[in-house]
């Protein structure tokens, strides 16, 4: 079990703290809940029947604790709305222009203050294909959705926030090519 923990924790430990990192904006408590999911994986290791990927089962375990401790909290839903504060979010760009540096931040300001006006599923599904990268089917499995539902609310998903984006930028009197050339 050591060995199989190990590898687990080698493997996925980076994916799933930047998962719960996305979910709970906090890296105290992202630390905590790590913990708790590694606390998860070693009691329930045994039953792990193998039908879906150890990284999707990781990942569910790591969607539950974050929801556990959401619901542990008073007013869950308004704190699951004010962990994403996506302003705070870094440009990983090695060697980027200073006016690139100041549009890559701006744009991505406004992506995750529309993602924001996105349902906590909607969110989810976003960070789960798009940052973490998972699979359809990954997220299917994770979530313990259909491979349909996770399509249908992706799609919703990236239609609001075009729409929250478009939004934003006709509030604050912006004029964008991008904008106008994905209507």
């Amino acid at each position: 079990m050591d060995s199989v923990f190990d590898e687990l924790y080698t493997k996925y430990h980076q994916d799933v703290f930047q998962f719960l990192f996305y979910m709970v904006r906090d890296r105290e408590l992202a630390e905590d809940l790590m913990q708790e999911v590694y606390i998860r994986v070693l009691k329930s290791y045994d039953k792990f029947e193998g039908k879906s990927s150890e990284k999707t089962w990781l990942f569910s375990i790591a969607r539950n604790v974050a929801i556990d401790s959401f619901r542990k909290q008073k007013g869950w839903k308004q704190k699951i709305i004010e962990k994403f504060d996506w302003s705070k979010q870094q440009i990983k760009d090695e060697h980027p222009m200073p006016e690139e540096v100041v549009m890559q931040s701006q744009e991505i300001q406004m992506i995750y203050r529309c993602m924001e006006k996105c349902s906590v599923d909607q969110r989810t599904v976003i960070i789960m294909r798009y940052i973490q990268e998972l699979s359809i089917a990954e997220t299917a499995a994770t979530l313990g959705w259909t491979e349909s539902k996770v399509k249908t609310t992706q799609h919703r998903a990236l239609k609001a926030l075009k729409k929250n984006m478009s939004d934003m930028w006709e509030k604050e009197g912006l004029n964008s090519e991008k904008t106008r050339l994905e209507r």
